[in-house]
């Protein structure tokens, strides 16, 4: 007995807990100190009873009684109210000689002056036989339904009632789709009417208005029953209500109310009946904002999404946290630990696996990507220039892009050099120390490999003390790689041009320049296995080492066409300035526009001028073209640089510039030699007309007599093309 007692007790606690438990969570309707039900009924704020404070104003006023609440302004029964709007109440039917029916005449319903509205939710229905049923009419509107009858009797109305009206308990809703017209008729109402009168008309006149007729406005119903009487039926009627303001009334109740606090958009809004902006007119009604509850008019109440049981508002790992208005779903702590444990541990799984996976594959498109390129490139046919030269082309040398790569920083943009047409120049630095100039050159027309590979040969093979040495390439890379030995002191356009540099060229200084110039071309043009053409000579082109030594560089050797069966030319295009007009005309280059080049270079050591100048009328012009104007006009040091004048010798300016006139001479057949050229430079360097004869650097004289006497004796050596097999040919190729 005592354990069932303890049963009940502990249940009762439990449910008294929960009840207390909902009573506190459940957001206030009405003022504090102020009743909020009326028997079942929920009655929220601005509505009210009891106390004045309770209500917003007399139309809001509630009649609590035994029978039930009333709205006391208008004597009607609530049935129930919502903080939206809307309120359900009791309306009684309109009857005319309906037997049983207590009352046959109503007051009309008249609501204007107050905060009601009959709502669009209701249907307006008649119950009559050749009868037209009116709601509204006057002048300004006229409303209504007409019924017929297909039977010349009278209606039974308590039959028709239940026909078109459900209900259960006393629950009764009007229903669309039964009353078609036939005894009974019902339409859809305008929304913010105010009046309800309704009044019938025979549709026969003949016949006049006799007959049982009904007629009342319904819509659904959702509150709780009431007693149902036939004698004095009534159906549930829907208003629509809004609180009654003017807009300086409204905003400083809001204000006084603490309704306006900054985040009004966010927890609350209102509206006008119109549906302008807030606080426009009169009349507006309040809603609480999307996760809010509660009545609007004393404050909206955060709703606790996540303690709603019916709805999983989370899924799988993550749990529910109630935030202002919403709400939002975190991950859940001891889930993830676990997950991070377990993701770590098989993302270092995977990922080392995928690392050594990628590293193998990489390695594997590396080597494959590098015999492709070296294929493409012309790495076989290097090789097998190599494998049948008998070891006369040793001094060619191979470089892996790997050992470039470590020389030239990975090809740093800081270690660039220079870039042109024909590639980019990096500096770097070969495992043994040596300073390398990295050229990285166009790509290789595959139609074109074979002269490519040759002059690569020829080039690296040329060892001359005034031309910039090939030392080797690099063919497995995307483009190939030139190697050539590292000139640190500029370019002769620097020590002629640039305003920046102070130190200026002496003329002694100047015609050893050109003297080594020529020599090294002649070299090309007579010494070298087969015939090599620079194409682009030009002070850029021209380098000086630390002594000041001239060397020939960029021999554009990225490409090289055959244009004979003797001669070969890299595939350069030349430089604005320094064209041979000839090569224009004949678009074939020879070893004369060498020599016209030359000549522009031996005119800018005279002048200091660029090769594309401006004469004394300022007027543009190629720096040949107005060598050769002044030549004419025999103004020769109109043009000469007024840096050399004090240390020079006129008779040397005046040979220089004869050479130079005989270089530029647009008939090509009729320039000299190169070989010619040395000669003649060699010769201004020796004449006798300066006190410094016995100073002159006898190295230079002795190696162009070398050239001259293998010119002249047609010395063979050793050194041959790849082309020609072994076959020994001589040095320097005669000139036809």
């Amino acid at each position: 007995m005592s354990m069932k007692l303890a049963c009940g007790v502990g249940f009762s606690l439990a449910l008294l807990l929960c009840i207390i438990q909902l009573a506190i969570a459940k957001a206030p309707i009405a003022k504090p100190n102020c009743t909020d039900l009326c028997g079942d009924i929920e009655i929220p704020f601005p509505f009210g009873m009891d106390n004045k404070d309770c209500y917003l104003n007399e139309w809001f006023e509630i009649k609590c009684n035994q029978s039930g609440a009333f709205l006391n302004k208008i004597n009607m029964e609530l049935l129930n109210i919502s903080v939206r709007g809307r309120a359900n109440v009791k309306s009684p039917i309109m009857s005319s000689n309906c037997l049983g029916m207590e009352t046959d005449h109503l007051l009309p319903l008249n609501l204007i002056g107050s905060p009601f509205f009959i709502s669009d939710y209701n249907i307006f229905t008649a119950v009559a036989c050749d009868t037209r049923a009116l709601m509204i009419d006057n002048p300004l509107q006229r409303l209504g339904c007409e019924s017929k009858c297909l039977l010349r009797k009278d209606v039974d109305w308590r039959e028709k009632l239940s026909k078109i009206v459900n209900g259960s308990s006393g629950n009764y809703w009007i229903t669309e789709d039964y009353c078609d017209g036939i005894d009974c008729c019902q339409i859809t109402i305008p929304s913010s009417l105010q009046v309800f009168n309704p009044s019938f008309q025979a549709i026969d006149v003949n016949r006049g208005t006799g007959g049982c007729k009904l007629a009342f406005l319904a819509g659904l119903y959702d509150g709780e029953s009431w007693t149902k009487n036939d004698s004095n039926m009534q159906f549930p009627m829907v208003l629509d209500w809004m609180v009654k303001m003017n807009r300086t009334e409204s905003h400083n109740w809001m204000v006084d109310s603490g309704l306006w606090n900054g985040r009004y958009s966010e927890i609350m809004y209102c509206y006008y009946s119109s549906g302008s902006a807030f606080i426009n007119q009169g009349i507006f009604r309040c809603r609480c904002g999307g996760g809010y509850e509660g009545s609007p008019y004393i404050g909206c109440t955060d709703i606790d999404e996540c303690k709603d049981s019916k709805h999983s508002r989370c899924k799988g790992i993550t749990k529910c946290v109630n935030i202002s208005g919403s709400y939002k779903c975190v991950a859940d702590a001891k889930w993830i630990v676990l997950l991070c444990l377990g993701g770590v541990i098989g993302v270092l799984l995977i990922g080392f696996g995928a690392w050594r996976l990628n590293k193998l594959i990489k390695k594997r498109r590396s080597i494959e990507l590098k015999k492709h390129f070296f294929k493409r490139n012309g790495g076989l046919l290097l090789q097998q220039q190599i494998t049948s030269s008998n070891g006369s082309v040793q001094k060619t040398k191979i470089f892996t892009s790997k050992e470039l790569e470590k020389a030239t920083d990975r090809f740093n943009q800081n270690r660039i050099l220079g870039q042109g047409g024909q590639g980019t120049v990096y500096k770097g630095m070969l495992d043994d120390g040596r300073i390398v100039a990295v050229k990285m050159s166009k790509l290789v027309d595959e139609e074109n490999l074979q002269e490519f590979i040759n002059e690569v040969v020829i080039l690296s093979q040329i060892n001359h003390r005034n031309v910039v040495r090939l030392l080797g390439c690099c063919l497995e890379t995307e483009v190939p790689l030139l190697v050539y030995e590292f000139i640190p002191n500029g370019s002769l356009f620097e020590y002629l041009h640039d305003p920046n540099v102070e130190t200026s060229l002496p003329w002694e200084m100047r015609v050893r320049i050109a003297g080594e110039i020529a020599g090294a071309l002649a070299y090309l043009h007579s010494a070298a296995s087969i015939p090599v053409y620079h194409r682009d000579i030009k002070s850029t082109n021209i380098l000086l080492d630390e002594k000041h030594r001239a060397k020939v560089s960029d021999f554009g050797t990225s490409r090289s066409i055959a244009i004979d069966q003797t001669h070969l030319t890299t595939h350069v295009h030349g430089t604005f300035g320094y064209l041979d007009p000839e090569y224009f005309q004949s678009s074939q280059f020879t070893d004369k526009s060498d020599v016209y080049s030359f000549g522009v270079v031996l005119v800018e050591l005279l002048s200091g001028k660029k090769p594309i100048c401006s004469s004394s009328s300022q007027e543009t012009m190629s720096l040949a073209t107005y060598f050769i104007f002044l030549m004419e006009e025999n103004r020769l040091f109109d043009i000469v640089d007024v840096r050399i004048m004090e240390d020079c010798h006129k008779e040397e300016i005046a040979a220089v510039a004869n050479l130079a006139l005989r270089c530029l001479n647009l008939n090509g057949k009729k320039r000299p030699a190169m070989v010619e050229v040395a000669i003649e430079l060699e010769r201004i360097r020796a004449s006798p007309n300066t006190e410094l004869n016995v100073q002159r650097n006898t190295e230079d004289a002795e190696e162009v007599a070398e050239v001259i006497m293998l010119v002249m004796d047609d010395v063979p050596t050793s050194v041959t093309n790849g082309d020609l097999n072994s076959v020994e040919e001589p040095l320097i190729a005669s000139t036809t």
